[in-house]
């Protein structure tokens, strides 16, 4: 299972509004992403940092290609983009992984 890490910002007073749609996520984004593999989805934050974490259990590349050919993805990125910004890597199509520097299983 490989593990895909990736951070973004928060607009200002942005949090509640985040955190409410997330909470309404809508069914046919999460059928993509189970479709694409990806489980235990997990957002933190830290002031207007954000940083997320999930596992791709169909590898990173294949949730890469689903995520960016997916206009059900592209209306989420829309619909977030008043409250957050996140850099998108021009050669994936979506956030840019962090580098891994330690794991411990």
């Amino acid at each position: 299972m490989e593990r895909f890490a990736w951070k973004a910002k928060l607009l200002p007073g942005a949090k509640a509004e985040y955190i409410r749609r997330h909470n309404e996520i809508w069914p046919e984004m999460t059928e993509l992403l189970n479709n694409a593999g990806i489980h235990n989805y997990t957002i933190w934050c830290m002031g207007d940092e954000l940083f997320g974490y999930y596992e791709a259990e169909k590898g990173v590349d294949f949730a890469a290609k689903a995520q960016a050919g997916s206009p059900v993805v592209d209306r989420w990125n829309e619909y977030m983009k008043d409250v957050m910004r996140m850099e998108i890597d021009p050669q994936t199509g979506t956030a840019y992984q962090l580098e891994q520097v330690f794991f411990h299983p």
